[in-house]
């Protein structure tokens, strides 16, 4: 089972659409402010489009068979929140014709801490100090 998954996966990166080839070419070797992705990435039993594993980052390209999200979708995002993950999702033709500010979104999640920065040491709650 999971030797079919791999070459699945194989068979995908061989296979990418319009729009994920253009964004590849932004998000590999480091290309994007020094941030190493994936594509086409297996977290069993789901196939990422793309991902930051550093930032726990899931970018996912959707077309068409996208227009409405069915219970599959639902619960692959489900799982994957689950583990910690977040995930951003974008449009094909959104992708193709708008890529700066596609960019732009995954910058500002990539660069958005992932907690709480800690509270100063001369300040104090409730304003004194």
């Amino acid at each position: 089972m999971k030797k079919a998954k791999i070459n699945h996966v194989r068979a995908l990166r061989q296979n990418m659409t319009d729009a994920e080839i253009h964004l590849w070419y932004f998000l590999r070797a480091k290309r994007l402010n020094g941030y190493k992705f994936r594509r086409q990435h297996l977290i069993h039993p789901y196939v990422i489009d793309f991902i930051c594993l550093d930032k726990k980052l899931i970018i996912e390209c959707d077309g068409s068979q996208h227009v409405e999200i069915n219970n599959y979708d639902q619960q692959r995002n489900d799982f994957l929140i689950s583990k910690g993950y977040k995930i951003i999702r974008f449009w094909n033709d959104t992708i193709l014709r708008e890529t700066s500010l596609v960019l732009d979104v995954i910058v500002e999640a990539l660069e958005e801490p992932s907690f709480p920065p800690p509270l100063s040491s001369k300040k104090s709650i409730g304003g004194k100090g």
